[in-house]
């Protein structure tokens, strides 16, 4: 697939690291160094813009390494970038540790899958189908 990027940071485009990796890094676009202390949250610019094709859309989700490493998340993930937007990509990270975290320009912040994803149209009926589960939900199977 062809996705069309503008590519207003210092740093490399996004690349997939292994053959098969589902996700690529993105990297902040800072002027200069941004200090996330305990539970702070911040919108941190990659510098990137993207085209997609119609029926997908762009997940932002953290990077594991980050998140175990250094208490380090993506708050709203995962984070949606649809494909009529001509944004910057911005990412809101979030702070859970005890200690400040200093994000420098270049340091890679997250990971960007790209979907498919279906367009839904309802069917208002007056009665669902039955199942086994029903209405059950969390915790339903009572099992601790």
């Amino acid at each position: 697939m062809q996705v069309k990027i503008v590519n207003k940071s210092n740093n490399e485009l996004p690349a997939y690291s292994t053959v098969m990796s589902a996700g690529m890094d993105l990297r902040a676009n800072l002027t200069e160094s941004v200090v996330l202390k305990t539970l702070e949250r911040k919108l941190i610019p990659t510098g990137l813009f993207i085209q997609l094709p119609q029926g997908f859309e762009a997940q932002i989700r953290p990077r594991s390494g980050l998140a175990l490493k250094k208490g380090i998340t993506v708050l709203n993930t995962p984070g949606t970038i649809d494909a009529d937007y001509r944004g910057e990509i911005g990412i809101i990270l979030i702070n859970l540790s005890p200690d400040d975290f200093v994000i420098e320009s270049g340091e890679r912040i997250c990971q960007m899958i790209i979907a498919a994803h279906e367009t839904a149209e309802w069917n208002l009926v007056e009665l669902l189908d039955e199942t086994d589960r029903g209405a059950g939900g969390f915790g339903h199977t009572g099992k601790e």
